[in-house]
């Protein structure tokens, strides 16, 4: 059988079908299923993708939360040679308009409201608008021009089991399997593929750092459209043969709470989620017992959440565990080592795994040594195939030696690992000299009253550009000017000092947990008009 290979992410779900059938695998508020009956369920909605006519290299489209039909749909897609895209409810319908259009699905699944919002009108927008569309599926109540989810892949369709069979052992190894639009930071958002073989790649190297094993229990309030959602998290759980925790949005409460329910054993987030818990009562409460290692990436971590963990730590023996990664990279390709001494993960992304490669480069790139700021460029199976529909723009970020070329700015030190300083598209210049956002931003989130802090370079007659400040507060702490001033002049050289301070209680912020520089950016060009 050419599952047995298990060098496609739905090979996975047949293996542990069969080898514990009974054990609990996927969990969410509605349904909690074992791995017979995720494997069943898979087959019953590829044969329905079948029926509708998906054909091999087609895309399939889910707008839906996290919740079970998000594994479901994704490997019952996988195991038919389909590429599968997960949708924020979130989005307006001109951002699932852009993504519809560029990645033409063949079918849609929806939920039918989100959040109290009945999503009927965008979705009947999308049937008229895409005749790519063969069949539109609800979840929960359907209308006229869809179909019910649930009724119509309960169907056995016994016929449809041998054109299963046959299309599951044509499908390849670097078929196409997961679609991911980028956020969107320098432009339109970019569909990232990812192959079978990108995902396997990847996720088995993470699987062994996170010292992932059977047994583990994982949680997952990240949204689908997300690559903590569809690799990180979801397919080291489908890997491993383990457990995973579905909610269907992120509550800092409902998460601690989920965490001591169902005994999570593996618990990652960006640092955002974890301060947005332990501003909450319940967190001192809460039995991190079964807790054996606590994940972050995505920003770096404030030493206030550091110091909390770590006295969890210090109780419970359980390990601290950072890295860094993207979406073209199908998640994370460092990684810190357990044991590893407070000041590498506060200040550090750990280093490369072996066998993937890593440098950093000058702007030519041409290697540089440790210890200079350069670009980072990573090598490796890891590696998305592309962009889609965007040859030009892949060409730019691949190079013909298959060496992807972030825009993440980092040094290395001498054990080889890596110090991220920011983004390339965020560095300006102000009187000549360069200023690297992240470091003036990680200066002023050392103050107690500062949550998050994003520093933006501004046009200036002057000095051509300077830096202007915004700034979170703590929930219930204040800050001023002055204070924020004196800090920055204490720890760093003058030209880095922002030159204009906004102290909020709120500043917006991506799906993905960071501030949202894009909206400041747009506001700021307001604030100039004026």
């Amino acid at each position: 059988m050419s599952w047995e290979k298990l060098s496609q992410t739905w090979h996975y779900v047949e293996n542990w079908g069969r080898k514990k059938p009974e054990l609990e695998t996927l969990i969410s508020e509605n349904e909690r299923l074992n791995w017979k009956e995720f494997k069943e369920k898979m087959d019953l909605i590829a044969k329905a993708f079948l029926e509708i006519g998906v054909k091999k290299g087609d895309c399939i489209a889910l707008i839906c939360t996290s919740r079970n039909e998000f594994p479901l749909t994704y490997m019952a897609a996988g195991k038919i040679g389909a590429m599968w895209l997960g949708i924020n409810p979130k989005y307006s319908l001109d951002e699932i308009r852009y993504m519809v259009s560029d990645c033409q699905p063949t079918v849609i699944i929806s939920m039918r409201e989100f959040l109290g919002e009945d999503l009927q009108d965008t979705l009947k927008a999308l049937i008229k608008e895409f005749p790519c569309i063969k069949k539109m599926l609800v979840i929960d109540e359907p209308f006229e021009g869809a179909e019910d989810f649930d009724e119509f892949i309960a169907k056995p369709r016994k016929e449809l089991d041998e054109a299963l069979l046959k299309r599951s052992s044509e499908v390849n190894d670097e078929d196409e399997a997961l679609l991911l639009y980028t956020s969107g930071s320098t432009g339109k958002p970019k569909g990232v593929i990812h192959t079978h073989k990108s995902i396997i790649a990847n996720i088995g190297i993470q699987n062994k750092k996170f010292y992932i094993e059977e047994g583990h229990i994982g949680i997952c309030p990240f949204p689908i459209n997300h690559v903590a959602a569809c690799t990180e998290m979801l397919i080291s759980a489908i890997m491993a043969g383990t457990t995973i925790v579905f909610l269907e949005k992120f509550d800092p409460i409902e998460v601690l709470k989920k965490v001591e329910e169902e005994g999570v054993t593996a618990f990652g987030q960006p640092p955002v989620m974890f301060l947005m818990e332990m501003k909450m009562p319940q967190f001192m409460e809460t039995n991190f017992s079964k807790v054996q290692t606590f994940l972050w990436a995505g920003a770096a971590a404030p030493k206030i959440m550091i110091d909390a963990l770590d006295r969890i730590c210090q109780k419970t023996s359980a390990m601290m565990i950072t890295g860094y990664g993207s979406t073209e990279t199908c998640g994370f390709v460092t990684y810190s080592e357990k044991g590893d001494d407070y000041d590498t993960l506060l200040k550090s992304a750990g280093k490369i795994a072996p066998p993937f490669e890593l440098k950093i480069v000058d702007d030519n790139r041409k290697e540089l040594p440790n210890g200079e700021v350069g670009e980072i460029a990573v090598r490796g199976d890891f590696l998305m195939k592309g962009y889609l529909n965007k040859q030009k723009e892949t060409k730019e970020v691949i190079d013909e030696e298959g060496w992807f070329y972030t825009s993440d700015l980092a040094y290395k030190d001498d054990r080889e690992y890596i110090y991220i300083t920011g983004r390339k598209s965020e560095m300006f210049k102000t009187g000549g000299e360069n200023v690297f956002p992240l470091e003036i931003e990680e200066t002023l989130e050392s103050h107690e009253s500062v949550l998050f802090a994003a520093v933006i370079g501004v046009p200036d007659e002057i000095f051509q550009e300077v830096g202007w400040a915004y700034i979170m507060t703590m929930p219930g702490k204040t800050v001023t000017e002055e204070e924020l001033q004196q800090l920055c002049k204490s720890k760093l050289a003058n030209f880095k000092v922002p030159k204009k301070f906004f102290i909020r209680p709120l500043l917006p912020m991506t799906h993905s947990g960071k501030v949202d520089k894009v909206s400041l950016k747009n506001e700021i060009k307001e604030m100039q008009k004026g």
